[in-house]
This record gives C-alpha cells, sequence and structure tokens, in this order.
C-alpha cells in the first residue's frame, strides 16, 4: 500500500532542484523530477526506482506542457502532495543593455512558469483537500538589484503571487511558502561573477550552498509550514530594512556608475549598498 507522499520539481537538471530531488528520493518519497534538460536529467537518474520515479521533460513557460506532466503524475500516483517551483533563469544587465529575448526569457520562465505550475497543482489540491505549494523567490524580491532589473522584477512578482495564493487557500488545507535565499553556489552564482552589472548580487557576508536551502525546505516550510522563508533570516530583514531607505542610498551614486568597470563591493550599511570602488575614485556614501 502506497505510504510515500509525492513531490513535483521543476528545474532538477543543475543546481538547487538536482540536489532536491535526489534528496528527496533518499528520504524515500516519490519524486516527479522535471527539467527543459532532459537528457542531463535522465543520465542523472538512472539508479533511481521507477515504480516510485517520474523523470520528465517540461518546459515550464508552456501551459500544456505542464498540464501534461501533471496529469502523468495524478494518473501515477493519484495526487501532488508537495509541488515545489525552482526552475529559474538569470541574465545579468543594466536595463539599457537587455534585449527583447533576454527580458521574455526570464519572464517566460522566472513567472509564467510559476504561475502556471501553481494553478495546475493548486487545482488539484483542492481536489484533494490538501497540499504543499513552495515557490522559490529571492532576496531580490524583497530589495531590486541593482544590475539585475529584470530578474529583480520576475522574483517581485513571484513573490507577491505566492502570499496572495496563501491568503486564498490557506482555509482549504493547501499550506503555501515563498523561499527568498541569497545568493546560492550554483550555476547561476557562476554565470554572474563576469558581469560587472550583477556586483551588488555579492555584497553579502558569505554565499549559501545547496544545503541550506535544503533545510529551508524541510525544517521551515514542510515542518513548520512558515509562508515567507527568508535565507539568511537576518539578511532577509536587512533587504526589507534597506528597502525602506533604497532611493535614498542608490539615487545619489546612479550617475557614477561606469557599467563598463568592474565593481567591487563590500556590505557594511543596512546589508545593500555601501561602498563602490571603480577603477577611477572612490564613491563617499552618505
Amino acid at each position: 500500500m502506497q505510504t510515500y507522499q509525492i513531490v513535483f520539481i521543476t528545474g532538477c537538471a543543475n543546481g538547487i532542484g538536482q540536489h532536491l530531488a535526489e534528496v528527496f528520493y533518499q528520504k524515500g518519497y516519490a519524486v516527479v523530477a522535471t527539467d527543459v534538460l532532459i537528457e542531463k536529467l535522465s543520465s542523472q537518474t538512472t539508479h533511481w526506482d521507477t515504480a516510485r520515479t517520474i523523470v520528465e521533460r517540461l518546459n515550464v513557460a508552456d501551459m500544456h506542457n505542464w498540464q501534461s506532466v501533471v496529469d502523468k503524475c495524478v494518473n501515477k500516483f493519484g495526487r501532488i502532495d508537495i509541488l515545489i517551483n525552482n526552475a529559474g533563469v538569470v541574465i545579468p544587465g543594466f536595463v539599457s543593455e537587455l534585449n527583447t529575448k533576454e527580458i521574455d526569457l526570464q519572464v517566460d520562465v522566472n513567472v509564467k512558469g510559476v504561475l502556471y505550475g501553481s494553478q495546475c497543482a493548486i487545482n488539484q489540491m483542492l481536489k484533494q483537500g490538501s497540499g504543499h505549494l513552495i515557490n522559490f523567490a529571492s532576496l531580490a524580491g524583497i530589495a531590486p538589484i541593482m544590475g539585475l532589473p529584470v530578474y529583480s522584477a520576475t522574483k517581485h512578482a513571484v513573490r507577491a503571487f505566492t502570499l496572495a495564493t496563501y491568503q486564498e487557500v490557506r482555509s482549504k488545507g493547501i499550506n503555501v511558502s515563498v523561499i527568498c535565499p541569497d545568493l546560492v553556489q550554483t550555476n547561476m552564482l557562476t554565470l554572474q561573477i563576469d558581469y560587472p552589472a550583477a556586483a551588488l548580487s555579492f555584497s553579502g557576508d558569505k554565499v549559501l550552498v545547496v544545503g541550506d536551502i535544503e533545510k529551508a525546505i524541510f525544517e521551515r516550510a514542510l515542518r513548520k509550514k512558515e509562508v515567507e522563508i527568508m535565507s539568511p533570516t537576518s539578511r532577509g530583514w536587512l533587504s526589507k530594512l534597506g528597502n525602506l531607505f533604497i532611493t535614498k542610498l542608490w539615487n545619489p551614486f546612479r550617475p557614477a556608475i561606469n557599467p563598463s568597470k568592474y565593481l567591487l563591493l563590500r556590505n557594511r550599511h543596512f546589508g545593500i549598498l555601501t561602498e563602490i570602488l571603480t577603477e577611477n575614485e572612490d564613491i563617499p556614501i552618505a
């Protein structure tokens, strides 16, 4: 008789999603692991028991693809207990530099992907009378990051959507959580290293690892049923506090920033912009 819970995860070919899929599998869950990079994902899951797993290609920006994979999950396991919308992309660049394709990709994956998946899962969970929706936002969804304007906008959207969804379904047996992590040691971090536009992403004291996200999922989301999970918590609250002063702290320095220069940042004041060193001069902080 089936006793395991069913977890559906997106973006499982790399980084956080790859780690979470393997952890859930090792803990005895039935795992639906998805990614657009199906060949890579399939090669990483050859040791899985097919009786309690589904490995499927999913383009999260395609609603029909979503419904097809969700139907396959429900047909095999009868339910979805947990959906983790992890898939996401980041393309560093100042607003004047980003092209339409780069904007569309981030909005399609980061926003539409989460909305489509959440709707499919919530509809199933309402039929069941239970379930847990977990969406990944970012600290950039609390305090926007200069140099990542579209990414910041998409993560604000995810956070707002998730909190609104929580209000809609909390009385119907469905738990909802939004994870807002700082920078995590994954391919998304590596992508940003050589981009001056992404310099503010590295303003924290340390970089998180996938184990930190695992802990947030299992201890704070699934066990404690927390709704908004900021990781680390201290940086989350500093982001919220810093957001109150964002125009006073940032606007005076924007004209002085040369996008072609590499920016070196240190975090000393409210966890946001405190010192920008360019090749030319130090910019004083008021």
